[in-house]
């Protein structure tokens, strides 16, 4: 019987068994190779190491990843693609953040003083490299359907995002659809979120300079007074946006930085603000630099500034496609059950794994890391992030589900058809 033949799968019509459930040893190898990378992050364009460490496993798997042409990253392919029939793609980022790992109580804690794993891309690195592993022993026993091809992306923390250049070097050729999944601290492990459409939003980084002429602080007449024209930039820019973009669009420009003066006594003759922009829909998103601009030209005149803008465009809203989306629901009822699936809010957050589904469909679930019965808020970005590591193994049989039932059905239809 060919593979492409092999559809029907044992088990209850709710719940069928699939191969791909992930062995103890490898299981407990996952935990250490995740925690090395905690301890080593690299930033990105700078995941020398990391994209090292990985090469160097699946080249122990047999395989034959390819480093990308940036120096960092690679793709690999699992099965041997026939040309034709398009592959699956699972995607992980593999940079880390520019903060301090605030956690002390644990041997793996960052060794870098000024860098961490804060939003989980060691876990994302991991379980696409577990499930490469499973996936590759499937293939040496005639068990997986279709190739699939494994991208682990540099740079996704540095805005507009390392998928452009992935993309641009050939990342999606023969590529018909591409999964990944995102921690979230929100959700216990064991439990995956999905949403249909957008599930994150539009995120821009915006820059202001301000300039005039300074003096001291008892004559504020004769001088362009910069820390309150910073200060009513700040105030009044995201105030104006409220009332001239839809409330629907989502729009929110959040600062993150402002700097002025160095005494006292001193008005200074130059003054920076720094943030982001964020819309949930993306035709908000095209128009908010013009309606940004406008704003901060308003504000920064009457206050007699002079301005500068450096809106640095990053990354559209991540929508989900609806077919792929129900894939992902499927992959994990018949590992976990439909239970371990939640429904899951559009986020204000950004994420470049937007700009591959410009070009092929795709979908991005969210994994649960915390841990069952933990009421402790937490949140990403954070020195004190951490995850429950189970949810490394709950990731890889997610993903080798769902590329099983991808290959199994595409080959269903191939049949069909001919």
């Amino acid at each position: 019987m060919s593979r492409e033949s092999q559809t029907a799968l044992p088990g209850t019509p709710d719940r069928p068994e699939l191969p791909g459930t992930l062995p103890d040893h490898l299981r407990a190898e996952l935990i250490a190779f995740r925690r090395d990378l905690h301890m080593h992050p690299e930033l990105g364009h700078q995941e020398f190491r990391t994209t090292a460490a990985i090469k160097a496993r699946l080249e122990k798997a047999g395989l034959s990843p390819r480093v990308l042409k940036s120096g960092t990253g690679l793709i690999c392919d699992v099965g041997e693609w026939d040309g034709v029939r398009p592959m699956l793609a699972l995607r992980a980022d593999i940079d880390a953040l520019p903060i301090p790992d605030a956690k002390t109580h644990v041997a793996y804690r960052s060794t870098f003083p000024d860098r961490a794993h804060a939003c989980g891309h060691d876990v994302h690195t991991t379980v696409v490299l577990g499930a490469g592993l499973v996936l590759a022993e499937l293939d040496r026993q005639g068990l997986l359907p279709r190739p699939v091809r494994l991208l682990f992306q540099p740079a996704e923390e540095v805005l507009p995002g390392g998928a452009s250049d992935a993309i641009e070097s050939g990342v999606l050729d023969g590529v018909g659809k591409i999964i990944a999944v995102h921690c979230d601290p929100r959700v216990d492990a064991g439990r995956i979120g999905l949403r249909p459409g957008a599930i994150t939003s539009a995120c821009d980084r915006l820059e202001v300079s301000l300039s005039g002429a300074g003096g001291h602080t008892a004559r504020p007449h004769l001088t362009t007074d910069l820390v309150t024209a910073a200060a009513r930039v700040a105030v009044d820019v995201p105030a104006l946006l409220t009332r001239r973009m839809d409330a629907r669009s989502g729009m929110s420009v959040t600062w993150g930085r402002i700097e002025a003066g160095h005494a006292c006594n001193v008005i200074p003759m130059h003054a920076e603000l720094s943030g982001t922009v964020r819309c949930l829909d993306l035709g908000a998103w095209h128009e908010a630099p013009d309606m940004i601009h406008a704003a901060i030209d308003e504000v920064a005149t009457m206050h007699g500034a002079k301005f500068e803008i450096n809106h640095v465009r990053g990354v559209p809203p991540v929508v989900n496609d609806p077919a792929v989306t129900e894939l992902l629901r499927e992959a994990m009822a018949v590992r976990r059950g439909a239970e371990a699936v939640e429904d899951t809010e559009q986020s204000l957050g950004g994420e470049d794994f937007s700009w591959y589904l410009e070009h092929v469909p795709g979908a991005m679930a969210r994994l649960g890391t915390r841990k069952p019965g933990d009421t402790t808020k937490r949140d990403l970005h954070r020195g004190d992030f951490d995850v429950d590591e189970s949810a490394i193994g709950v990731g890889v049989e997610f993903f080798t589900a769902a590329a099983l039932l991808d290959g199994l059905r595409a080959g269903a239809g191939a049949g069909a058809a001919r």
